[in-house]
């Protein structure tokens, strides 16, 4: 027994954290590419392990045996066995089974080529092998399965094969995951068109472009060696740690015709002023593919709202025709963890491609998790924030949760609300205006996102204030306007609704007030506070504006989780005057 160690690990594979422990920072840290935080109020944090999880780690190659010894090293108690031996487990089912070229295709190309026979340049179908027999059987017995797979005699390195149809590639890592089995896919992935595409050593602005090394290993993890089973992948990356820059990477080293979704116009318009200030590339090179312009060229910026459009409910997506209307050798699908369910079918479709899912987490409301990890690919890098933090390049910040009492005649609309409508009365809380009225006087060296969910609140504010505010209905050139006005100073302070959460750059930004949020979204929460995180010279400061004794307080805490993952704390206030009066520094402070 070492009782100064921080972790409890119980037979139901909980893990307690004991965050006042000695080495509790550092075995945070070491948890973080294996296993997920569950809960993580004042003294215990509870983490779980899930087999998802162990996957992800595999692939980014940390072993059963390595998450074991994390265990071992940093347990108070002795690890229980059960627990070590569900680890050995759910590990080995990585790598039972492999997706890999069917060589009969190559002999009938062969026939082809001595008929005279036009030879394909890529496979009709690929197998589905492994050496084990009773992971052979379950698949065979699998109802889903058997549309999918056909059983085949052995071929050379493998004593049991299914052959799938290449459509089907996607579709099968999928359900073979929901049975248990993740399929290690070493079918080569094509080239794609050629594109001289090279990083600047210079931006536009004549600054020297310097590639940090996490941005650089982050790019050569998806890359490897160009081999079987490399080329597609997730990269997990806090927001402000340069996530576009690592695309960028991985376009310089791949030279080939590229594709990128992004989740607005906004992000689409931020994406192309990137790439003409950080590489070769002309305005004749990139085009914008949104409702607002449809062209396509050797690199491409799409929006996930216009793919997933449609002029009937239940008709076809027309501009899922951007996938293959040229021979793209990449695919970069930013902000992944937003990634639209219909886009995941056509994502299915486009296994050959190499991809890569850019994100600050991969927490998904909806558990399509597994989704990400079969179609556009596994973590293969990730880092801790904090890590960052301290090295400087991502700006210290402190997390503080005020909470407000609402007034008497709410308190009653409130008490009789239905479930549903419980969270939308505690998040109109009038009281909330009044307090960021309160932050924006008193914290006046600072650059200010007000930021909110309900647009007549977020009106109210923005007019109390007399600052401009963005939301769904603002014209796109509108945005772009108050974007620059808020980016050189013009404003100080800035009311937007949801559709800044994700992919906006505001480098300035130094303090977020959040007086509304969706429910209990972790993701939310951790793009929020995001939108602080570029390298500057005070702490950033992230409000969130709960009202006391209501289901926000349940909800503040489930958005939490994640950034509490991260090493971020939440201080609790009951009033401005309890913050120091330190945090009120000038800029250059």
């Amino acid at each position: 027994m070492q009782v100064l160690n921080p972790l409890i690990i119980q037979s139901d594979k909980t893990i307690l954290l004991d965050v006042h422990a000695p080495a509790a920072e550092e075995c945070r840290n070491a948890l973080i590419p294996f296993a997920e935080l569950e809960k993580s109020p004042e003294h215990l944090h509870t983490y779980k392990l899930t087999p998802l999880s162990l996957w992800n780690a595999a692939s980014a190659g940390f072993s059963s045996e390595d998450a074991i010894a994390v265990l071992e090293k940093y347990a108070r108690y002795d690890v229980p066995q059960v627990v070590s031996s569900w680890i050995k487990e759910v590990g080995m089912r990585f790598g039972k089974l492999f997706l890999i070229p069917n060589p009969f295709d190559e002999a009938d190309q062969a026939d082809a080529a001595q008929t005279q026979e036009p030879v394909q340049t890529t496979p009709k179908s690929l197998l589905l092998a492994t050496n084990t027999a009773a992971v052979y059987r379950e698949i065979e017995a699998s109802r889903s399965m058997r549309k999918y797979l056909t059983p085949l005699t052995s071929v050379s390195g493998y004593d049991f094969v299914f052959r799938l149809q290449l459509v089907d590639r996607g579709t099968v890592k999928e359900e073979l995951l929901k049975l248990g089995w993740p399929v290690k896919d070493l079918v080569p992935l094509k080239d794609g068109e050629p594109l001289e595409v090279s990083l600047r050593s210079e931006t536009l602005a004549g600054k020297t472009l310097s590639i940090r090394n996490y941005q650089r290993e982050a790019a050569a993890a998806l890359i490897g060696d160009r081999g079987p089973g490399t080329g597609f992948g997730t990269i997990v990356l806090p927001c402000g740690a340069g996530k576009t820059v690592v695309g960028m990477t991985v376009m310089d080293a791949l030279k080939t015709s590229t594709l990128i979704i992004t989740t607005n116009i906004t992000a689409v318009h931020q994406w192309i002023d990137e790439l003409l200030d950080k590489t070769n590339l002309t305005r004749d090179d990139i085009a914008e593919y949104s409702g607002e312009n449809k062209e396509i060229k050797p690199v491409t910026v799409a929006t996930y709202q216009i793919l997933t459009w449609r002029p009937e409910k239940e008709g076809p997506y027309p501009h899922f025709q951007v996938f293959s209307q040229r021979n793209w050798g990449l695919i970069i699908y930013d902000e992944v963890h937003m990634l639209p369910a219909p886009v995941f079918r056509v994502t299915a479709e486009v296994q050959a491609v190499r991809r890569v899912g850019l994100t600050a987490t991969l927490v998904r409301e909806d558990g399509l998790e597994g989704s990400v990890f079969s179609l556009v690919g596994p973590k293969r890098y990730d880092v801790p924030w904090k890590d960052l933090e301290s090295s400087g390049w991502i700006a210290d910040a402190e997390c503080i949760e005020w909470r407000l009492d609402m007034p008497p005649e709410q308190e009653l609309e409130y008490a009789v609300a239905t479930t549903r409508l419980k969270h939308r009365v505690a998040c109109e809380n009038p009281e909330k205006i009044n307090a960021v009225k309160q932050l924006v006087d008193r914290y006046t060296n600072d650059k200010i996102l007000v930021i909110g969910q309900y647009l007549d609140q977020l009106h109210q504010i923005a007019e109390l204030l007399g600052a401009p505010i963005i939301t769904g209905k603002t014209k796109n050139e509108d945005r772009d306007v108050i974007y620059k006005q808020f980016r050189t100073g013009e404003i100080r302070v800035l009311v937007v609704s949801k559709v800044a959460n994700f992919a906006i750059d505001l480098p300035d930004a130094s303090m977020a007030i959040e007086v509304s949020g969706a429910y209990g979204s972790r993701q939310e929460e951790a793009q929020r506070l995001g939108r602080l995180l570029r390298p500057k010279e005070r702490t950033a400061r992230f409000f969130t504006i709960i009202s006391r004794g209501t289901v926000e307080e349940e909800f503040g805490a489930n958005r939490q989780k994640f950034l509490a993952e991260q090493g971020y704390s939440y201080r609790l206030i009951k009033s401005l005057d309890e913050m120091p009066d330190y945090l009120d520094a000038p800029m250059n402070g």
